[in-house]
């Protein structure tokens, strides 16, 4: 099968050096393997986004010289297939309406590791006096149990430590979980480089795919940059917004980030001849096997 990668930012602002990291990272594992690279707006999420981002994002990318394959996806227009895949779901006795709070499942949920489980308040019918608010997939004994291509075997069990998960939301919006596999498989994706942020979510994924007969992926999950306080470099945190004004010394960082050892007259280079060095020279093997790295 050939080689299909995907970059997939959120327009919840500008690109920053965090999101430039992976996106340099998926672009160079795509064409070190001869293979194509797609983009696609994450734009699911209305109350965090921030008008205008999606452009600037994409502006942002082909001053960077990167080069996609096809037309942009945006997941806003491709509510009819999600909602196919929830049908089917519910045909497959898969899902169900919960009624359940945030509130609700923090008085009543089990800590772990990975947040606060789902208790299965709403498994086998709502409760009285509860009305249908989000829809949930319901989970398995099932452990699920990946080689992640920089961060090793990873093993987890979405029924022992997230419960049942959300795949549409309260507020109307298709969760995230149901949506990037749909896309996923509607694209032919064959591997996903992106950020450790996302590694604990890989499971429910992979637990959806073998739900849907979807063939699984492989993942290579990036260290992500973290600020002085330990936070992950993001939007929200008010991480600075590329130096478009010096893109070459952008580049050459976060290949220095990814652990690739370029040249040190590269920070001098043109675009071009960066992006010729980062593709021929590329390893995955070298990036660091570990979820953070500051800035």
């Amino acid at each position: 099968m050939d080689y299909i990668g995907r970059f997939a930012p959120s327009p919840t602002g500008p690109l920053h050096m965090g999101s430039l990291v992976t996106a340099v990272a998926s672009y160079c594992q795509a064409k070190s393997k001869q293979g194509k690279w797609l983009l696609r707006i994450e734009d699911l999420d209305p109350p965090r986004e921030i008008e205008g981002a999606s452009n600037d994002i994409i502006m942002t990318l082909e001053a960077c010289g990167f080069e996609w394959d096809g037309e942009i996806i945006y997941q806003s227009q491709r509510s009819n297939y999600y909602e196919q895949v929830l049908d089917q779901l519910k045909e497959l006795e898969l899902s169900y309406p919960c009624g359940c709070s945030r509130a609700d499942i923090t008085a009543s949920g089990q800590q772990t590791s990975l947040g606060v489980r789902y208790p299965g308040t709403c498994r086998e019918g709502l409760p009285k006096g509860k009305s249908p608010r989000s829809i949930r997939m319901k989970t398995s004994t099932e452990k699920i149990t990946f080689v992640d291509k920089i961060q090793g075997e990873i093993n987890l069990d979405p029924e022992q430590d997230t419960g049942d998960f959300v795949i549409k939301r309260a507020d109307g919006e298709y969760a995230y979980q149901l949506a990037v596999v749909v896309d996923d498989a509607l694209q032919n994706i064959t591997e996903i480089v992106r950020g450790s942020d996302l590694l604990n979510l890989t499971t429910r994924q992979i637990y959806l795919q073998r739900a849907l007969n979807y063939t699984t992926p492989s993942y290579a999950h990036v260290p992500v940059l973290v600020n002085q306080l330990g936070d992950k470099l993001s939007k929200q945190n008010l991480a600075k917004a590329i130096d478009k004004s010096n893109l070459p010394a952008s580049l050459y960082q976060a290949l220095c980030y990814l652990n690739q050892a370029p040249p040190k007259d590269l920070i001098h280079a043109e675009i071009n001849e960066i992006w010729e060095w980062a593709t021929m020279n590329w390893q995955i093997t070298n990036v660091i096997k570990q979820l953070s790295i500051p800035q």
